[in-house]
This record gives structure tokens, C-alpha cells and sequence, in this order.
């Protein structure tokens, strides 16, 4: 089922057994990721066959690390809509914007991508308890394919965080922790679980298959495109797996021989009040000072320190990307509007890539010709309290 060979190191390239329970790698502390024998995948499945599958992420089962299908949880996640925004571009002046609407995820978010695969390995390679810091939406997901797979689920939130995050871990049988401060004190409090009571941690890039979940967004959106790339990606970015994920795609696909050398420029979004990657993106350093004093409506972006910084700048850098700061009272105005025009409930990162989109415009970095990809990575529906 799975081509999956080895994990490697981010930054110091040591190779690990992919059959063992890892977290961050041994040496250097940094993220681990997933590697495949991508000219025996190259030989056992073509994009053909790919057409075929059931509309799910795992139609891409052998670029992803779960050996056996009977370890496999899916709730229907990924093959999200690529929508053409055709009404929002009459109304911004842009022909080819499209959004990618992941708050069609089952638990109404990306996130279901990312854990739906982490806890189905985990499963596989005999995990019982996971852990996990979370600004909502993560949390939501982990607890869902927790309970799939019979797991016990702990999940540690900012004791801000709007109610229907916890609403949702409770009832979908998670053990709830709201700490107070962000989603960094989360993580600390966690850790002490993990140490205590051998659950697993399923931090954001601290174990290497969440990762792979996310990826199947730069697959989907490939095929979607009849197998070409956009020019530019533009992506709200917290702890950004999803963009280090695509990154990775894009090459996977590339060594495959479904897709060309084309890449696009990838865009990091980020809010004002909390913008660690635009900061070093334009500081033109290889890794990102924490964020001191981080406030956001949007909860996703509330991330004050990634893991997968250096992954973030690295893709920003080799894409010819870059990475923007939006202030918060620009994201509910923009959600309004692909609102009204497109008739998508869109959450306020989601909103924040087309304030981004409008400065980029405003700019001139973006062209009039250009294909352009908006995240959308959740539904509104968890921040009605932003409307009320």
C-alpha cells in the first residue's frame, strides 16, 4: 500500500527507522520527514488510476505512510472544492483566483487532513494515548480519529479560545485542558502528560506524519489543475505544516513524473499582531525569533514560535515567495466579502490570504495574468462569536 521507506531529518539529514514511534530527531531536535521509493511508486501508480479512487486523501495511499489499510481512519477528509471565485474576482478586478475551501473537512477544517493520517500511523505502529497543544481546530481533529481509533484523546487550550473548540473535543470524548496563556504554555503543560503518562505527542511537526496528511492539499491541487501548478499560493501560516507540506508535494510529484518543474510562489499569511515568519522572512534570517505579546482573532495564527520555521523560510525563499502581515480588522471585511460573492462561511486566516491577495495586487507582485490560489483552512462557523 505504501511506498514509505525511511524518515530523514529536516536539517541534519540523519535517516531513521520509519517503523518506530519518533518525535523530533534524536540529534538535532528538529522535525523528521517521511520519505518513499518514488521511482517504484512511479512504477505502480499512475495519475490514471489516482482519477479512478474514492474522493479522499487517501487516494494517494502510496505516497502516504500507513502500511495497512486495516489501520486506515477516514471520516471522507480531503478532495476539497477548488472553487473559481469568479463573483470575488469581478469584485477585486482578477480573473483567475480560485479558493480552496478546506472548511469542507470532516470537524469543518484542514486539520482533519493532517491528523486524520498522524493518528491513523500512530494507530498502526500501536499508540494508545495522544496529546496534543492546540489553538481549536487541531484539537477537534485529533479527537475525532481518536475516538475512530479507540485512543484516549488529551488535548490543552488556551483557556481563550471560543467555546466551540471545546465543545467539540468534549464531545467527541477528549480529556480538556485550557491553560492559561498561548498555545506555547499549552505545549509546556502537555509535555509534562507526555513525560508522566507515555501518551504521544502529536504536536504540530513534532512527529513526521501530520505532515503527510497536509501534503495531499499540493496532490489534490495539482489534479484539480489538470495535473499544472498555479503561480502563486497564498496560505494563512501558524505553525505551517500545510505550506511545508505542499512544498514537499510539489517535488514528490515532480521525482513522479506527474508534473513538471513549475512551482509557485508560496505566500505566508500572518496577522499583524502576531507575524514571527514575515519578520524573519524579511530579516532574511534562516530561523525565526518567538513572538512576543501575540493577539489575534484569528486563533490559528496565534502561534508565537514554529517548529518547521526554517521549512517555512526555505519554501518561501526557494519559491520566490514572500510573506505578509495583515491587520485583524481587515479579515472580518474580507470573510464578508468572499461571503457575499461566493457563498463560502470562510474563517478569518482564510480571510486574511485575501486581504494578503489585495496589498500583493496593490503592490504590483502579483500580475493580471497570473493563476492564484486562496486557502480557505476552516469554516466560520467556529468563530461566530467575530459576527455576533
Amino acid at each position: 500500500m505504501s511506498f514509505l521507506t525511511h524518515l530523514e531529518c529536516a536539517l541534519c539529514g540523519d535517516r531513521l527507522d520509519a517503523d518506530r514511534l519518533w518525535n523530533l530527531c534524536p540529534a538535532c531536535s528538529k522535525p523528521l520527514l517521511a520519505r518513499y521509493d518514488l521511482e517504484q511508486a512511479s512504477r505502480a501508480v499512475t495519475r490514471e488510476q489516482i482519477a479512478g479512487r474514492p474522493a479522499n486523501l487517501w487516494r494517494y495511499q502510496e505516497l502516504l505512510p500507513v502500511r495497512d489499510p486495516r489501520f486506515v481512519l477516514c471520516l471522507g477528509e480531503g478532495m476539497t472544492p477548488l472553487v473559481h471565485a469568479t463573483r470575488l474576482g469581478q469584485a477585486v478586478g482578477f480573473d483567475r483566483l480560485f479558493i480552496k475551501d478546506e472548511g469542507l473537512n470532516p470537524t469543518a477544517s484542514f486539520k482533519a487532513r493532517g491528523l486524520g493520517v498522524a493518528i491513523s500511523r500512530a494507530y498502526e505502529l500501536g499508540v494508545k494515548a495522544v496529546s496534543i497543544p492546540s489553538a481549536g481546530n487541531a484539537a477537534g481533529a485529533m479527537s475525532a480519529y481518536a475516538a475512530l481509533a479507540g485512543m484516549e484523546a488529551h488535548v490543552f487550550m488556551p483557556q481563550d479560545v471560543p467555546p466551540l473548540f471545546v465543545a467539540e473535543c468534549r464531545a467527541l470524548g477528549a480529556e480538556v485542558t485550557l491553560v492559561d496563556g498561548l498555545i506555547t504554555d499549552c505545549g509546556r503543560v502537555a509535555a509534562e502528560g507526555v513525560r508522566q503518562f507515555g501518551r504521544f505527542d502529536v504536536s504540530t511537526l513534532k512527529e513526521p506524519y501530520r505532515i503527510e496528511g497536509k501534503k495531499t492539499m499540493g496532490y489534490e491541487l495539482a489534479e484539480q489543475m489538470s495535473w499544472t501548478l498555479p503561480d502563486v499560493v497564498i496560505y494563512p501560516t501558524g505553525g505551517g505544516t500545510g505550506l511545508i507540506g505542499m512544498w514537499k508535494a510539489f517535488d514528490e510529484m515532480e521525482q513522479l513524473g506527474w508534473i513538471g518543474p513549475k512551482r509557485p510562489r508560496m505566500v505566508t499569511v500572518q496577522s499583524e499582531g502576531c507575524a514571527p515568519m514575515v519578520r524573519a522572512f524579511h530579516e532574511g534570517t534562516e530561523f525565526a525569533e518567538p513572538w512576543q505579546g501575540a493577539s489575534t482573532i484569528a486563533d490559528g495564527l496565534r502561534v508565537p514560535a514554529a517548529v518547521g520555521d526554517f521549512l517555512i523560510l526555505r519554501a518561501l525563499r526557494e519559491s520566490n515567495g514572500t510573506a505578509v502581515a495583515v491587520p485583524d480588522d481587515e479579515m472580518i471585511p474580507a470573510a464578508n466579502l468572499i461571503g457575499r460573492t461566493q457563498g463560502i462561511f470562510v474563517c478569518p486566516e482564510g480571510a486574511a490570504t485575501l486581504a494578503a491577495f489585495q496589498h500583493l495586487r496593490d503592490q504590483g507582485w502579483i500580475a493580471d495574468d497570473e493563476t492564484v490560489i486562496l486557502f480557505n483552512t476552516g469554516s466560520g462557523l467556529k468563530y461566530a462569536h467575530l459576527w455576533a
